[in-house]
């Protein structure tokens, strides 16, 4: 898909970003930033934003207190970037509206298409298009994108109208405190070590990853059919994996209902101009809890788990993890489907 901008992408998106800032159209939320690391060495950004405990909920004029308002539905134009393609426009570019990564914005279909459905092609040659578009940008230091996806109740997904989402890897860099910090995605996608058992052909996963996900480099530059036939691959391993997962755990995950085209499973998916990687979801995210079995407070991870990032909003949850970053591995763990290996075992 060629996007038909009349100027770079990284420019148009900072230039909007700047403008919605200094108008306030949109509430930057500063981060206080930590790099914690698995049992095996992975390492994960740690974000700590108070602020957005306290998130203000958008509110319309004419709106019953049922009413939940579409954010992509004709967008501010203070938010609104562009509509893609220029020519005969399927999605819009806009901006997010409370974000604490610099320059995030969001590509969301036109039409009110749903989240909780699968992926079409004209979704995927469009995320490509925006990654492929911001390395290409002026200036002779490269830029990166991180493109993610929530669909599902325990995916951290949070709007019903459909869109994926799109990180500056300059700005996820953006403290002294990320140095020796790397894309999840990356690290998955560039393994060339023994992958974990049962990967299936053809296929890449880590095996100091916690969670079971699903990776498949580009062999190239991909079409949209090729990248559609990537997702499918990738969304069928998955479907494969919870249902056995679910046969031999049924009181630990359920399918979703099939409501109008609605998937059975939650999912988290990644891309770049390198591959795409789908991690299955079995729950948003998990209590912390203090020694005496107290509990902290609930932390919720969505797709950015496949950036290697997270974030909590609460002073004890910040020192917490600071001091005790084994815990990442039993989060990790916990909102996606373990390793076969280990629920086999349980079984003998």
């Amino acid at each position: 898909m060629l996007l038909g901008l009349s100027e770079a992408l990284p420019s148009l998106v900072e230039a909007k970003f700047k403008a919605a800032k200094a108008s306030s159209s949109l509430l930057f939320s500063p981060t206080e930033l930590a790099i914690i690391r698995t049992s095996t060495g992975i390492p994960f950004q740690l974000r700590y934003c108070p602020t957005l405990a306290k998130k203000p909920t958008p509110k319309q004029a004419d709106a019953t207190p049922k009413q939940k308002i579409d954010p992509f539905d004709n967008p501010p134009s203070a938010l609104h970037i562009v509509d893609i393609p220029t020519s005969i426009p399927t999605h819009l570019l806009v901006l997010n509206k409370f974000p604490i990564i610099a320059s995030h914005f969001i590509l969301a279909t036109k039409s009110n298409k749903n989240q909780t459905h699968v992926l079409e092609q004209d979704d995927l040659e469009a995320t490509y298009a925006c990654l492929k578009a911001w390395q290409e940008g002026p200036g002779d230091k490269q830029k990166r994108l991180f493109a993610f996806f929530n669909s599902g109740e325990h995916s951290g997904a949070s709007q019903p109208h459909r869109h994926l989402q799109f990180l500056p890897l300059e700005s996820m860099r953006d403290n002294e405190a990320a140095s020796g910090w790397d894309l999840l995605i990356d690290l998955i996608l560039s393994n060339r070590k023994a992958q974990a058992k049962d990967t299936p052909p053809g296929m890449l996963q880590h095996p100091d990853v916690p969670f079971t996900h699903f990776a498949r480099l580009f062999d190239s530059e991909p079409s949209g059919s090729q990248l559609l036939s990537i997702y499918n691959e990738l969304y069928s391993s998955a479907k494969e994996f919870v249902d056995k997962f679910i046969a031999a755990n049924p009181e630990q995950l359920a399918l979703h209902p099939l409501n109008g085209g609605d998937l059975p499973i939650s999912y988290n998916l990644a891309m770049t101009t390198t591959g795409m990687v789908l991690l299955p979801r079995r729950n948003e995210g998990t209590m912390l809890r203090r020694d005496d079995g107290t509990d902290i407070g609930f932390v919720a991870l969505n797709g950015t788990t496949l950036g290697g990032t997270m974030m909590v909003k609460h002073q004890e949850e910040w020192d917490l993890l600071r001091k005790k970053p084994e815990m990442l591995d039993s989060i990790l763990a916990a909102i996606g489907i373990p390793r076969e290996a280990s629920w086999s075992r349980s079984r003998v």
